[in-house]
């Protein structure tokens, strides 16, 4: 009886000792290596993780932020109580002067800037101004102001022209990081616009 050629390395199994796949007289016969234990968590699931906490950390700093951020954000009413209890009795003061100037609306406001800045034709336009909104809330980051008139139409309208002169007067009067001026006619259309 001629023996199978051996692989190298291998001796054959030892005395006493069952060959490997073995499992004895009877018992199913198994034959390859022996089943491996399961994976533990791998690279990827723990970078991931990693990451999420990360991005979480950043969340939280964000909301942190603006919660400080926006609690000292109007400190000019705070100190004009103490300031009128240390005028004399006898002197006006400024705050009596500030509720006339306060009862202007923003259209009023526009157009007195106008007539002291503007060209002639800017200040013939803005005598048709109805309504200004936006223009006294600026943040620099988008702000967007609306002026209404009396004219009617839409861009290709006659008073168009009127509209671009009302939206450059506007860029006379108020300034802004980023802002957007809309003129608006008395039928809700829109007329003109230019940044600011």
């Amino acid at each position: 009886m001629t023996q199978p050629p051996q692989q190298p390395g291998w001796n054959g199994p030892q005395p006493g000792q069952q060959p490997h796949g073995w499992a004895g007289p009877g018992a199913p016969q198994q034959w390859g290596p022996p089943p491996q234990p399961p994976k533990k968590a791998g690279v990827g699931k723990i970078l991931g993780l990693g990451c999420l906490g990360i991005i979480g950390l950043f969340v939280l700093i964000g909301i942190i932020a603006a919660v400080i951020g926006g609690g000292s954000s109007d400190d000019s009413g705070k100190d004009a109580p103490a300031a009128a209890s240390s005028t004399p009795k006898g002197e006006p003061t400024k705050q009596a002067e500030k509720p006339a100037e306060a009862k202007k609306s923003q259209a009023q406001e526009f157009q007195a800037c106008v007539a002291k800045k503007g060209t002639p034709t800017e200040q013939a336009a803005v005598k048709h101004v109805t309504k200004v909104t936006g223009a006294d809330k600026r943040n620099d980051v988008l702000d967007a102001a609306e002026v209404y008139t009396d004219f009617s139409g839409g861009l290709m309208s006659k008073d168009a022209g009127q509209a671009k002169l009302i939206a450059s007067a506007f860029t006379s009067c108020y300034q802004s990081d980023n802002g957007l001026v809309t003129v608006y006619g008395s039928d809700g259309d829109m007329m003109a616009n230019a940044n600011y």
